[in-house]
């Protein structure tokens, strides 16, 4: 079962700059399409960024609000991924999450719907932006 630990937040002015980790406890992450989540207190998960299997091409999918700010990726040697956050802006003050696709799902199918990702979540990892 795979299960993937957040890493990487924390407090950032205004402007600038973020890169967040998702590592994997199994050498058979890279079988999985990973997503990235952010969550507001009292509110649902939101859909942050996804990508797909290297051997796929690797095909990504963002927010339209941090598109062409924060950019996913991942490091299949490694077991792991990342989203490099940029230009931050207040309102992307969150708890973020990562997480793989479902056994069974048809992702890209869905890619915005955290019911297409694993069951467990992880703990998170908080990021604030704020002067």
């Amino acid at each position: 079962q795979l299960h993937l630990v957040e890493s990487g937040g924390g407090l950032v002015q205004p402007g600038g700059s973020l890169r967040l980790s998702c590592a994997a406890s199994i050498s058979t992450f890279s079988r999985y399409a990973v997503a990235w989540f952010r969550q507001y207190p009292g509110n649902e998960r939101e859909f942050v960024a996804a990508i797909g299997w290297n051997t796929g091409g690797g095909r990504t999918y963002y927010a339209d609000s941090v598109r062409g700010r924060f950019t996913i990726s991942r490091d299949d040697r490694k077991n792991t991924a990342y989203l490099q956050m940029t230009s931050l802006k207040p309102e992307d003050t969150a708890a973020y999450y990562c997480n793989g696709d479902r056994p069974g799902s048809s992702w890209p199918l869905g890619f915005e719907n955290p019911d297409t990702y694993l069951e467990v979540w992880g703990q998170g990892t908080l990021v604030t932006v704020s002067s």
